[in-house]
């Protein structure tokens, strides 16, 4: 007898679950969530909560959860994504925007922060944690302004107590940081601003101004080939890195006018080497290091050229800029004894 083939019907539909069954689920997720966030486990907290949106991602409260977990883990930047979603999900969702405006204060904007602030306000006129951290952002504003007219100024001991105030309530801001570590560049305080500018490129190796501020750093401390090649790393970066440029030019110009000048001194061309140290000194007033070592050298040049008087006040100038700099002391001290001036 042939065999016969029986069809067995076969159910092609994929299970879909009821809205009702995900929302469920999502809201199991969000509970686990707030759980390890009670415990301060955050990292275990966010994943809970982006289980939570991929199950109902139209849900703006899972948004905020998910930013002040991020916030926790001063992952700043996500969670300013994750509240602007929440926010626009839900236009008067109040903690989404109160969120939204400590994340753009944490990364130092100040005006936008202003404006989520007035948000929340609109919302509810009593909020007393909006009405402070608006004037938070009011205070980084200020100091924001001026620490900008004080660097105009080149007044970089001002610039470095308004960052150190703006970066109280802007901690993840890079920009502030980097303002402050070139100030403290310039005023020579040379491993504070490395340490600062090395704690940014930690996190971004590719920040030109990081960059930036570690050549400016090797460059003061007379360092000039290692800082070239800072400069050159942040142009690659950012090829319009006006500052890192001109600190690339002047690096270059100084090496090769000291150069020279050491050259011409070792070939006895004492006018021309004096000369040239001359050049060298008009480059750049603010390397103290290197024109320190210019000085000194011009001194030695000018005693050659019976210039004693003037290689005593380049002695005295070296030591002005370097009071460690012990071979200005004796280059003096012997331009003295040539003089007579015991």
């Amino acid at each position: 007898m042939a065999a016969v083939d029986i069809d067995v019907p076969v159910d092609t539909e994929p299970m879909i679950h009821s809205q009702d069954d995900m929302e469920r689920q999502a809201e199991g997720f969000k509970e686990q969530g707030n759980a390890y966030y009670s415990k301060k486990d955050y990292s275990e907290a966010f994943n809970y909560y982006t289980k939570a949106i991929d199950v109902c991602p139209k849900n703006a409260s899972y948004y905020g959860n998910r930013a002040a977990t991020l916030m926790m883990l001063c992952r700043f930047r996500e969670a300013l994504e994750d509240s602007q979603q929440a926010v626009r999900l839900d236009d008067c969702f109040m903690k989404g925007h109160l969120r939204e405006g400590k994340c753009h204060l944490s990364l130092g904007n100040g005006m936008a922060a202003s404006r989520c602030f007035l948000k929340v306000l609109e919302l509810d006129p009593s909020n007393r944690e909006a009405q402070q951290e608006k004037k938070n952002a009011a205070a980084l504003l200020e100091y924001e302004q001026m620490a900008d007219f004080a660097f105009e100024k080149q007044d970089f001991r001002k610039v470095v107590f308004c960052m150190d105030r703006a970066l109280a309530s802007a901690s993840a801001c890079h920009r502030f940081k980097i303002l402050k570590a070139e100030c403290l560049a310039l005023l020579g305080r040379y491993p504070e601003a490395q340490s600062v500018a090395s704690d940014i490129l930690r996190m971004d190796s590719t920040n030109a101004d990081a960059l930036y501020v570690r050549g400016l750093c090797l460059y003061y401390e007379d360092c000039i080939d290692k800082a070239v090649q800072f400069f050159v790393q942040a142009l690659r970066m950012a090829p319009d890195h006006e500052k890192a440029r001109l600190a690339c030019r002047n690096a270059k110009a100084l090496k090769a006018k000291k150069e020279e000048g050491n050259k011409a001194f070792k070939n006895n061309n004492f006018e021309a080497a004096y000369l040239l140290y001359t050049d060298a000194l008009m480059i750049d007033p603010n390397n103290i290091k290197t024109n320190a070592k210019l000085y000194c050298n011009r001194a030695t040049a000018g005693a050659k050229l019976k210039k004693v008087n003037q290689a005593i006040d380049d002695c005295s100038n070296a030591i002005k800029l370097d009071d460690t700099y012990i071979k200005a002391y004796l280059r003096r001290a012997q331009c003295y004894m040539d003089t007579e001036q015991y």
